[in-house]
């Protein structure tokens, strides 16, 4: 049975509490094995689809379930940095990605110029990776920093012990920011990418 999780009011959003993150430089170069395991670096530092990554794991197509769609104010609460980089009003977009049996696989949050988002989502249940796709729009992932930490909201919505990884990166679209994504995968996935060879003491 699966434990219900109330959707938080519109400014908040399931943040880990990090217990390690990592800089661009850290993406670029890659973590040592016995810190992230090879096959969780390609999934987290990988500039690939992960709705795509997902389904080819699990064999289930990839959905959507969206818990918030809603325009929020010009300081949201604890995004990243780079959030000033899209442009204003901002839109603020929280999904969870699931197996189409309703296994939750990751937590998704971003945030979108709310002028043009509609020019990308039109189907706003729809993955983005699937959205953009669909239009062929030119796409480039930046990954600009990982985490690793608790949330007791996401393993409660998961039903797995954290801690978690997760990381944020950029999509460019002709040269310009489209929109800032925030991500956390469910340890579930150990089960089919092995252990994530967790943090150990000394970091």
């Amino acid at each position: 049975m699966k434990t219900s999780v109330s959707v938080p009011p519109a400014t908040a959003w399931y943040r880990v509490q990090p217990l390690w993150q990592g800089d661009q430089q850290i993406v670029q170069q890659g973590l040592p094995h016995p810190q992230l395991a090879p096959a969780w670096q390609m999934l987290i530092l990988g500039d690939g689809s992960p709705t795509r990554h997902l389904q080819l794991l699990t064999g289930e197509k990839t959905e959507v379930d969206v818990i918030d769609m809603s325009l929020i104010g010009p300081s949201p609460t604890e995004a990243p940095p780079q959030i000033h980089v899209i442009p204003q009003p901002w839109l603020q977009r929280q999904v969870w990605l699931r197996t189409r049996s309703g296994k939750r696989l990751a937590y998704a949050v971003s945030w979108w110029d709310g002028n043009q988002v509609d020019d990308y989502l039109e189907n706003r249940n729809l993955p983005i990776w699937d959205s953009l796709s669909r239009l062929h729009t030119e796409l480039y992932r930046e990954v600009l920093g990982i985490f690793h930490g608790p949330s007791p909201a996401l393993a409660a919505a998961f039903q797995e012990t954290g801690p978690f990884w997760g990381r944020y990166y950029l999509f460019w679209h002709h040269g310009q920011p489209l929109t800032l994504i925030y991500e956390v995968f469910s340890p579930y996935l150990q089960r089919y990418l092995g252990p994530t060879a967790l943090v150990n003491d000394s970091l």
